[in-house]
């Protein structure tokens, strides 16, 4: 009898805990093996770069929070390399960036464990991914006349550092989360402020409460 073909997973998280879980989950499931682990996404870069693997599931949110940086990196080295986020933030706030920035799919940390594993088997296949969520994201997003709403304008970067001041982060905590100084943090809100429309970090976390990005 042939034996079944396990896809080769590459799991990338900061997170030891979590990937020793995840590796547990996907390793007892009959058609999936976890094959690699990274800790940051330069070290999930290098392991794709020098290894061969079927699907990535790479954490958006590591140290630096180089998560979008990464996956336009490994779309780079392996264009059809299939590549899974894993969030702890909605669809809403990055599932739509994920995807422009090359990602297959976008899961948050908050779904079960079927819904994960018919989304590692779904774009293993060469397939996205999006769920119903998402969906209504990217047919708003792709509508030709559909005007950009003032975060959408937004860079990453910028993108990030709006969310953490949403949380109510400090400049000195936004810094040390980014791994960027004090002075880029204040740079950043500056423009992002400008670009908005807005004046102070209360009309900010105003915007993001109304805009369901926090």
């Amino acid at each position: 009898m042939k034996p079944m073909k396990q896809t080769r997973l590459l799991i990338a998280d900061d997170h030891a805990i979590l990937r020793d879980a995840l590796k547990q989950i996907l390793d007892d499931t009959a058609d999936m093996r976890v094959t690699g682990e990274a800790a940051s996404g330069p070290d999930a870069v290098l392991r794709v770069r020098h290894n061969d693997y079927d699907v990535v599931l790479l954490d958006i949110c590591m140290p630096g929070n180089k998560g979008l940086e990464a996956v336009r990196q490994i779309r780079e080295i392996r264009p059809k390399l299939p590549i899974l986020v894993l969030s702890m933030y909605g669809e809403e706030q990055y599932g739509l960036r994920a995807l422009r920035a090359g990602a297959s799919a976008y899961v948050t940390k908050e779904s079960g464990l079927e819904q994960l594993v018919e989304a590692i088997r779904t774009i293993a296949k060469g397939r996205k991914y999006v769920s119903p969520e998402l969906a209504a994201e990217v047919a708003t997003a792709v509508q030709p006349n559909a005007d950009r709403r003032p975060h959408e304008l937004l860079s990453d970067r910028e993108y990030q550092v709006l969310l953490l001041i949403a949380q109510g982060r400090t400049v000195g905590q936004i810094a040390a989360d980014l791994s960027l100084s004090p002075k880029t943090v204040s740079t950043y809100r500056v423009r992002i402020l400008e670009k908005m429309g807005l004046k102070t970090n209360a009309e900010l976390m105003r915007y993001a409460l109304v805009h369901g990005l926090s």
